[in-house]
C-alpha cells in the first residue's frame, strides 16, 4: 500500500513538472491555453451561429402534410423578384406584385381544407404621420390583407402577421423583404390545407409601402376594419439576406408574447440586448413594428434576417443567395408561432397581461431564457451579492493561509483592484488611439471585408492593456510574501467585484442587457466555491483548473452572441454614413465584449512564465494587423458581396425671387456618401475632383436646397457632395398650383394649393419676414408641438396620381403683405425610371469602381416665394 501511494504521489510530481516551474505554468503551455479558447469559438460557437435546418423540398411534401416546405417558399421568392424593384407607384409594385401574390392565393384557395375559411382585400389607402419630426404623407397606397379563419368562426380576436412587398429603388429586394413575403404565403399555404384548425383567425398583412418609410402599415393599424380586432403582432423584417431570423423586439409589456415564443419556437434566436441597441437607436433602420405599436397598441414580436447584411438595400440583394435552410428556420418557426399565439387564452384581452419588460436569449440557439424584468432585477441583484460574499470570505481565507493580517491583505486587495481598474482603462484607451490613427492615415474599415483584422487590430491591444498593467504591478512588488497563485487570485476576485458593481449599477439604470454581466458573476462564483470547499484555494496552481472549466459555458454563450453581433453590425458600418468614425465605434464594442469574453481569461495569463513577454505579442500581432490594413488586404470593399454605396441624384436646382424671376440654376450631380471612404473613388470617378461639400449650401438656402430624398438623408444632409454636370432629363416637374389666395384677417392668410409631379416628392415650407404658419391641411402635430421651420412634407402616392390639394395658414403680426410670406421648396424623384437616364448620367455612372453599388435616379429642387 505504501508504494502504491508512493508511486500515486511521484507520478503526481511528474506531471506537474511537466506543466509547473517555481509555482508558475511553463510559458510554452500559453499558446495551448491560448488556442484552447480560440478552439472552442472556432468549433462550437461559429457553427452555432450559423446553423440552419434540413430544408425541405416538395418531394418531402407527402411525408409532411403539415411541414413548411422551403422549396415552395423559394419559388415565391423567385417569381416576385423577377419583377425587378418594386418601388412605390412603379407598375411593378402596384400591378405586378399585387398579381403575384394574388396568382399564389388562387392556388392556396384551391388546396382550401375542410376546416377554415379564407377572405382577401386589398386595401387602397391615405394618410399620414409623423416620422422623425417631419410629415410623412401617403396617397392611394397599397395592402394585400388575407385573412384565415376557422370554419364558421365570429371571433373578433386576431393574429396579425406583417412584411412587406415593396423595395428600394436599389435593388430586387430578395432579404428585404421579399424572402419574408415568399413564407408568409408558404405559411398559408399550409394553415389553409390543414386538418388542424386556428382558435382565433389569422390576418396576414403584405404591405405594399414599407421602404417609404413604414406608410402601408401605417394605412392598415389606423385604417383597415379588420385592424381593430388584431390583438398581437409578428412582424417580419430584413437587415440582411438569408440566415437565422433574430427576435429583437417583443411587447413591450406583454411577458406572455415571450412564453408564447418560448413554447412555440422549434429555432431560437432571441435577445435583449438586441432590442435595447435596436431602441436606443444603435441600428440605422426601424420597421413596421413601430408603427403598429405607437399608432395601434398591438403588442407583438419583431423579428428579421440580419446576416449578409453587406448586400441589404443593394442590387445584389437577389434571391439566389439566400440558403434554402433560412427559409425552413422561419417557416418552422413562424408557422408554430402563429398556432401558439392563436390559442393563447391572453390573446382575448391582451391589456390584462401588460405585465412590464421581460429579458430574453437563447443559448447557442438550443433554448430559450426567458424572465420578467423584476424576475432580472432579483436576480442579478442577488448574484451580485452572492459574488461579492464569496469573494470576500475567498480574501479572508487567503489572509488566514499565508500569515498575513487582514488589514495588510485588504490594502493589497485595493492595490490589486486600482491595478485592474487602470489596466481596463489602458485596455479602452489603445483601441480608441488606433481607431483614431487609422482614420488619420486614410485607412479606416479595413476590416469590412476582412473580418478577422478587428481581433489584431482592437481585441488584442484591449487585452495588452487589460495584462500589461497588472503584470507591471506583479513585477515591481516581486517581493511580496503572497505567492503569485495567491495574487493573481487576489485579481480575479478584484475583477468579480468590479463586474459585480457594475452589474448593479446597471440594473438600477434598467438595463436589461445587465444580465450577461451576471453570468460572469454566477459562474466565477461556482469557480471560487469549488475551491474553497475542496482547499484547492490554497495551491499555487491547481486552483486555476476549476475556473477554466467553469468559465468554458459562460464563454462560448458569450462568443458566440458576440459573433453573431459582429456578423450583423460590421456591414452596417457601411452605410452608417461618413460623419461618424467607425473604427471609433468598433473599438469602443471591442472594449466592451473583450472586457466580457476575456475579463477572467487575460488574468490568468499571469500564471505562466513569461507572463511580460506573451502578453506583449498581443501588440505584435496589433502591429502586423496594421500592417495589413496598408495593404490591398485591408482594401475594404469587394464587387458585389462587400461593396461601398452611393446615392446618385442627376439633379436640376431651381430659385425663384420675389417676382417668380429665376435667381439661380444649376444641374448636377448630387452625391449622398453611405460610408467613412468617399475618398476612395476620388481618383476613379469622372469630375469626382471637382465635388464640392454642399455645407455652404446649407447655409444659404432651405435646408440646404437639394432634393433630399427622405427623411434619413436629411438627418446628414450636410455630408452631400456636388459635382457641376449636364442637365437632367425629367418627367413633368413638382408644380404648386396657387387655387386661391385669401386674406382672413388683416394680418392673416391663406392660400389654397394643388400639388402635382412624380410619385415621391417633398415640401419645404419656410416662413419668411416675421411670418408663422398657424394652420394647415397637414398633419397638426408640427403645429400643435410648436415644430421649428423649416417645416418637412414627405409625399408619395401609388396607384392613384390625382392632385394634392393643400392649405396654409400664414400669420404676420405687422400685417405687410408687400414682402414674400413663406418659401415653398419642391423636390421630385424619379426613382424608377431607368429610361431618363441619359448618356452623360450613365457614363458617369460606369465609371465608379466594379466594388461600387450607385443608386442613381434623376431628381429636381425648385423654390417659390409667395
Amino acid at each position: 500500500m505504501c508504494s502504491e501511494a508512493q508511486d500515486k504521489v511521484a507520478k503526481a510530481n511528474c506531471c506537474e513538472r511537466a506543466f509547473v516551474s517555481r509555482e508558475k505554468i511553463k510559458w510554452y503551455w500559453a499558446p495551448a491555453f491560448i488556442g484552447f479558447w480560440l478552439l472552442i469559438y472556432c468549433a462550437i460557437s461559429i457553427p452555432a451561429s450559423n446553423h440552419l435546418p434540413r430544408p425541405l423540398s416538395i418531394k418531402d411534401e407527402a411525408k409532411n402534410p403539415e411541414r413548411f416546405i422551403a422549396e415552395r417558399a423559394e419559388l415565391n421568392l423567385q417569381r416576385l423578384v423577377a419583377l425587378g424593384p418594386r418601388v412605390v407607384g412603379s407598375r411593378e409594385n402596384e400591378m405586378g406584385s399585387v398579381q403575384v401574390i394574388t396568382s399564389t392565393m388562387q392556388k392556396v384557395r384551391a388546396e382550401l381544407g375542410a376546416v377554415h375559411d379564407i377572405e382577401v382585400d386589398v386595401q387602397v389607402a391615405s394618410g399620414s404621420y409623423i416620422h422623425w419630426n417631419a410629415v410623412n404623407m401617403y396617397q392611394s397606397i397599397q395592402n394585400f390583407v388575407v385573412k384565415i379563419s376557422p370554419k364558421g368562426s365570429n371571433s373578433t380576436t386576431y393574429v396579425l402577421i406583417n412584411s412587406h412587398y415593396d423595395s428600394v429603388p436599389a435593388g430586387p429586394g430578395a432579404g428585404d423583404d421579399g424572402s419574408m413575403v415568399a413564407i408568409m404565403l408558404e405559411t398559408l399555404r399550409v394553415l389553409a390545407k390543414s386538418k388542424y384548425a386556428l382558435k382565433h383567425p389569422a390576418v396576414f398583412l403584405f404591405n405594399g409601402a414599407e421602404e417609404n418609410p413604414l406608410q402601408a402599415s401605417h394605412a392598415f393599424i389606423t385604417q383597415h376594419k379588420w385592424a381593430k380586432n388584431c390583438k398581437a403582432l409578428i412582424n417580419l423584417d430584413s437587415a440582411g439576406n438569408g440566415g437565422r431570423e433574430i427576435l429583437f423586439q417583443s411587447g413591450p409589456n406583454h411577458p406572455w408574447l415571450m412564453k408564447s415564443y418560448r413554447r412555440a419556437i422549434k429555432h431560437p434566436y432571441a435577445s435583449t440586448m438586441a432590442e435595447e441597441m435596436f431602441q436606443h437607436n444603435f441600428i440605422p433602420s426601424d420597421t413596421d413594428f413601430r408603427i403598429f405599436r405607437d399608432h395601434g397598441a398591438v403588442p407583438g414580436l419583431d423579428m428579421a434576417y440580419q446576416h449578409n447584411g453587406y448586400v441589404y438595400h443593394t442590387r445584389f440583394d437577389r434571391a439566389e443567395i439566400i440558403p434554402r435552410g433560412s427559409f425552413q428556420n422561419t417557416g418552422d418557426n413562424l408557422l408554430a408561432l402563429i398556432r401558439e399565439i392563436s390559442s393563447a387564452p391572453e390573446l382575448e384581452d391582451t391589456s390584462k397581461h401588460a405585465e412590464g419588460h421581460t429579458v430574453y436569449y437563447d443559448v447557442m440557439g438550443w433554448f430559450l431564457v426567458f424572465y420578467t424584468e423584476t424576475e432580472g432585477i432579483i436576480l442579478n441583484v442577488v448574484v451580485s451579492i452572492g459574488a461579492i460574499v464569496a469573494c470576500a470570505v475567498a480574501i479572508k481565507l487567503m489572509a488566514n493561509n499565508s500569515g498575513l493580517k487582514l488589514s495588510k491583505l485588504l490594502k493589497r486587495t485595493l492595490h490589486t483592484f486600482a491595478a485592474l481598474i487602470l489596466g481596463v482603462i489602458a485596455g479602452a484607451i489603445l483601441p480608441i488611439i488606433i481607431a483614431v490613427f487609422m482614420d488619420l492615415v486614410h485607412i479606416p474599415l479595413s476590416w469590412f471585408t476582412q473580418n478577422w483584422l478587428v481581433l489584431g487590430l482592437y481585441f488584442c491591444p484591449f487585452f495588452f492593456g487589460l495584462g500589461i498593467v497588472p503584470a507591471l504591478y506583479f513585477h515591481y512588488t516581486s517581493t511580496d510574501r503572497l505567492p503569485i497563485g495567491q495574487r493573481v487570485q487576489l485579481l480575479m476576485h478584484c475583477h468579480c467585484l468590479f463586474v459585480a458593481l457594475l452589474t448593479l449599477i446597471l440594473t438600477i439604470c434598467s438595463i436589461r442587457s445587465a444580465f450577461v454581466l451576471m453570468l460572469t458573476c454566477l459562474f466565477y462564483t461556482v469557480g471560487v466555491v469549488f475551491n474553497l470547499a475542496t482547499n484547492l484555494h490554497s495551491r499555487n496552481v491547481a486552483w486555476i483548473i476549476p475556473h477554466i472549466v467553469c468559465y468554458v459555458p459562460p464563454f462560448l454563450f458569450f462568443v458566440y452572441f458576440s459573433h453573431s453581433f459582429l456578423a450583423t453590425f460590421i456591414p452596417m458600418f457601411g452605410r452608417f454614413g461618413d460623419s461618424l468614425n467607425p473604427d471609433l465605434i468598433l473599438a469602443v464594442f471591442s472594449v466592451a465584449v473583450g472586457l466580457l469574453v476575456a475579463g477572467f481569461i487575460v488574468p490568468m495569463l499571469h500564471m505562466f512564465r513569461k507572463s511580460k513577454t506573451i502578453i506583449c505579442s498581443l501588440l505584435g500581432i496589433t502591429l502586423l494587423c496594421i500592417i495589413i490594413a496598408a495593404t490591398p488586404l485591408g482594401f475594404p470593399y469587394r464587387p458585389e458581396t462587400s461593396v461601398q454605396r452611393f446615392s446618385v441624384l442627376h439633379a436640376k436646382r431651381t430659385f425663384h425671387d420675389e417676382h417668380n424671376n429665376v435667381r439661380r440654376s444649376e444641374t448636377g450631380y448630387f452625391i449622398m456618401p453611405q460610408d467613412r471612404r468617399t475618398y476612395s473613388v476620388k481618383n476613379k470617378v469622372i469630375n469626382m475632383t471637382m465635388a464640392r461639400s454642399v455645407k455652404d449650401e446649407c447655409k444659404k438656402e432651405t435646408l440646404c436646397g437639394y432634393p433630399m430624398y427622405n427623411m434619413r438623408w436629411h438627418k446628414t444632409r450636410e455630408h452631400g457632395l456636388w459635382i457641376p454636370a449636364s442637365e437632367p432629363v425629367l418627367g413633368p416637374l413638382p408644380a404648386a398650383k396657387v387655387v386661391s389666395k385669401k386674406q382672413l384677417t388683416a394680418n392673416k392668410m391663406r392660400f389654397e394649393m394643388e400639388l402635382t409631379g412624380p410619385d415621391h416628392m417633398g415640401i419645404y415650407i419656410q416662413p419668411q419676414n416675421g411670418a408663422r404658419v398657424v394652420g394647415w391641411s397637414f398633419h397638426q402635430a408640427p403645429l400643435r408641438l410648436n415644430f421649428k421651420p423649416p417645416y418637412y412634407i414627405y409625399f408619395s402616392y401609388g396607384v392613384n396620381s390625382d392632385a394634392l390639394k393643400f392649405w396654409v395658414e400664414l400669420e404676420k403680426p405687422n400685417g405687410d403683405w408687400r414682402t414674400p410670406t413663406f418659401e415653398l421648396g419642391l423636390h421630385g424623384h424619379w426613382n424608377h425610371h431607368k429610361e431618363l437616364h441619359t448618356a452623360d448620367f450613365k457614363k458617369f455612372l460606369d465609371s465608379f469602381p466594379s466594388y461600387v453599388d450607385a443608386t442613381p435616379w434623376p431628381a429636381s429642387y425648385e423654390t417659390w416665394l409667395y
